[in-house]
């Protein structure tokens, strides 16, 4: 990592509108946002809220139509290899085993050598608990697997910022918990900074150092919740339980003033 580079965020002012010939969809209106070093932010509100979006155009992948933003003080122009995302889907090459695939992650850093590369995957697997399934293909991956081996290819080149897009949506609930799991062990090992999308408020809360409540038509940010839980922390703990159903309350009021 670069002198002075913290993985620090701020979203000033952005506005977004997709446009056909037949209709204009105001996507995002003035969102601002901070996001410190090494904080975990979950974005969370319904669908057609701008959550996704925004979450774009941070990693550089869509640009605002209106406002900036800024990564490190440096403007967001288009992708970096300082910001990736990991998808709901687990994008895996599937010609490729879970130990080329984590290579693959570290192909664009000209700095490295070949045994840099395979000395950095074979520990971000070990990080995830894959290392006897480096030589598996993805067919041989339950879901969760495939998720570990994204997380561990999107690691690996060493970001500032990690932009994840409901990665868990769509794994099986025990399969979930557990990667809730893993995931705060890795950032309080790591201390990424890391901004997570998601339907889900008890993930958010799970998971999160503070919440960011969206609202819809066009997508603004409606609240925002500290969440002051020790770590690690469990879904299923009655303290969550009652912080994620204060959030859900929020949630459905700005459906009601929203019309939606």
């Amino acid at each position: 990592m670069t002198e002075g580079a913290t993985g620090t965020l701020e979203v000033e002012a952005v506005s977004k509108w997709f446009r056909t010939p037949r209709a204009s969809v105001h996507a995002l209106d003035r969102v601002s946002l901070s996001v410190r070093e090494g904080e975990f932010i979950c974005l969370v509100g319904p669908s057609g809220c701008g959550k996704s979006t925004l979450l774009d155009i941070v990693a550089g992948l869509t640009l605002p139509d209106e406002g900036e933003v800024f990564a490190d003080g440096q403007r967001i122009e288009g992708p970096g290899r300082h910001r990736l995302v990991m998808f709901q889907e687990s994008a895996l090459f599937p010609w490729l085993d879970v130990f080329g695939n984590v290579m693959f992650g570290l192909a664009r850093d000209p700095s490295l050598t070949r045994a840099q590369r395979r000395d950095i995957a074979e520990r971000h697997l070990e990080l995830v608990g894959l290392s006897k399934f480096k030589r598996a293909y993805t067919h041989e991956l339950s879901g969760g697997m495939k998720q570990r081996v994204a997380l561990a290819r999107s690691l690996a080149p060493d970001p500032r910022v990690l932009l994840m897009d409901e990665p868990f949506a769509a794994l099986d609930a025990l399969t979930r918990e557990q990667l809730y799991s893993d995931l705060q062990e890795i950032w309080q090992r790591r201390r990424k900074t890391i901004v997570l999308v998601t339907h889900n408020v008890r993930e958010a809360v799970c998971l999160g150092d503070r919440v960011v409540l969206m609202s819809p038509t066009p997508g603004r940010i409606r609240d925002e919740f500290l969440i002051d839980l020790p770590r690690p922390r469990d879904i299923n703990t009655p303290e969550l339980a009652l912080m994620a159903q204060h959030i859900t309350a929020s949630l459905k009021d700005g459906l009601v003033a929203a019309g939606a």
